[in-house]
């Protein structure tokens, strides 16, 4: 049986129907009050227009800043070379591209005038669109023009902003290269000089067939010692532009001392042990040789391997920093890595090459002297050519003033009878939706007091 308080629960939906028809004047009037209301306030709401860019971050083979310079020097970023989407929503938000825009425009009282932060909260919404490499800047404004102003400033600030800082690290990276080109040089001459100087002194011009084909046999380890060279300069000169660079923005955070980090000193050996066994290949094998194929990926797998195990540990410890110092602390900490394992695949290479040339006892000492000669003077001017073609690479790099993002569509200008805002139908629907709610309360009421 029902008690007495679930029958006064109980609501009788005939009755309250009935209730509805005898008081359909004050009910309806609840209901188109509300939506006139509604329609009253959408009509005195001040008006908004909106504006969108469409642009799309670059994936091809240039990137920003620091990244752009880590793929010019040769360097494995474990992956695409550019900054994730989210770190250039967040760069677009940045003071440095805002603040120009705010000043730009007229403010009833100056000391309301928006920080940054704040204005990227009321006027824009900036989104990757469905993951992919687009991004949508959408700006609202008071009028269509001043939306459209404040879309496209968004990205022209941007583009400004990261051009400038390419220019920046491209210049910083090449003088700290150009300081390498200089004692390279000298190197390759005084060694030049002094194979010159043995051969006028001990009248030996040319080595006989035996030693030639010793010389051949050494040549794979020469060139891949060459190769760490070129390596360990090329990443010192990475690695003091991005500490110089974190210097100027005031990073506040030590430089990694990432060669501690026990992942990487295991992936680091690996990779010693790799090169050595590459070369060792070589010497046997032509280069469309499986073997050497299969060494070459593999070598190439461990050094992704550092790459990404570096940009994980200083993600792990960077959550403090910008996007911009975050991938600068990343380029510094790979390079660091970078020329660590390069120096310790030229010690190993070293010791197999000099434990081979003990092998050739058997030469005459002036013939032995001149093919050490030879070999180091064939070296040094090797690291030379190939840091110049570094440099030169660089300046390309700088010349192009790559761009991080393409501009897809350019911010339109809003049709002036179609503010995004207010949105007059929706307002309305809600004004509808307050007034049923409100008649169907006012409804229950005089139900209550029938019953009662």
């Amino acid at each position: 049986m029902i008690n007495n308080e679930e029958r006064e629960e109980t609501i009788d939906l005939a009755k309250l129907a009935g209730v509805v028809k005898r008081h359909k004047k004050p009910v309806a009037g609840i209901i188109i009050g509300c939506t006139v209301i509604a329609i009253v306030i959408s009509l005195l709401l001040p008006k908004q227009w909106e504006s969108t860019t469409l642009v799309q971050t670059r994936s091809a083979d240039f990137s920003s800043g620091m990244a752009a310079a880590a793929a010019a020097m040769g360097f494995n970023t474990g992956g695409s070379s550019s900054p994730s989407t989210d770190s250039y929503i967040e760069l677009m938000k940045s003071r440095t591209v805002l603040n120009p825009i705010i000043d730009s425009m007229e403010w009833e009282d100056e000391k309301k005038k928006p920080d940054a932060e704040a204005f990227a909260k009321k006027y824009l919404k900036i989104e990757n669109t469905k993951k992919t490499n687009l991004i949508t800047v959408k700006a609202t404004g008071k009028s269509p023009e001043e939306a459209q102003m404040i879309s496209q400033a968004v990205v022209d600030n941007f583009l400004a902003m990261e051009t400038d800082m390419n220019k920046e690290t491209q210049s910083m990276l090449l003088k700290f290269l150009d300081e390498r080109l200089v004692t390279a040089k000298q190197e390759s001459d005084e060694a030049a000089q002094k194979l010159a100087d043995f051969s006028k002194d001990r009248k030996v011009y040319s080595p006989s067939d035996q030693a030639k084909l010793a010389l051949e046999q050494l040549s794979a380890y020469d060139k891949a010692i060459t190769d760490m060279e070129v390596r360990q300069k090329s990443a010192q000169a990475q690695y003091d532009a991005a500490t110089s660079k974190l210097g100027e923005q005031k990073a506040g955070a030590k430089a990694y001392n990432i060669n501690d980090n026990s992942t990487v000193q295991s992936i680091r050996s690996q990779i010693v042990t790799k090169e050595v066994e590459l070369v060792g290949l070589e010497q046997r094998y032509t280069d469309n040789h499986p073997s050497v194929i299969t060494a070459r990926e593999q070598l190439e797998e461990l050094q992704s391997a550092l790459a990404n195990e570096v940009n994980s540990a200083v993600d792990s410890n960077a959550a403090s920093l910008n996007p911009a110092q975050a991938e600068l602390l990343k380029t510094q900490a790979l390079a660091q890595a970078e020329a660590s394992a390069a120096s310790a695949s030229e010690s190993a290479l070293r010791e197999k090459r000099d434990a081979k040339e003990t092998a050739m006892g058997d030469f005459p000492d002036d013939v032995m002297t001149y093919m050490q000669l030879k070999r180091d003077s064939e070296i040094k001017d090797a690291v030379y050519q190939n840091l110049v073609k570094e440099s030169e690479k660089d300046k390309i790099q700088e010349a192009m003033e790559s761009m991080d993002i393409q501009i897809i569509d350019p911010a339109n200008l809003p049709r002036e009878d179609r503010p995004s805002w207010p949105k007059k139908k929706i307002i309305a629907a809600v004004g509808f939706m307050i007034g049923c709610l409100g008649a169907f309360g006012y409804s229950l009421v005089k139900y209550k007091k029938e019953e009662a």
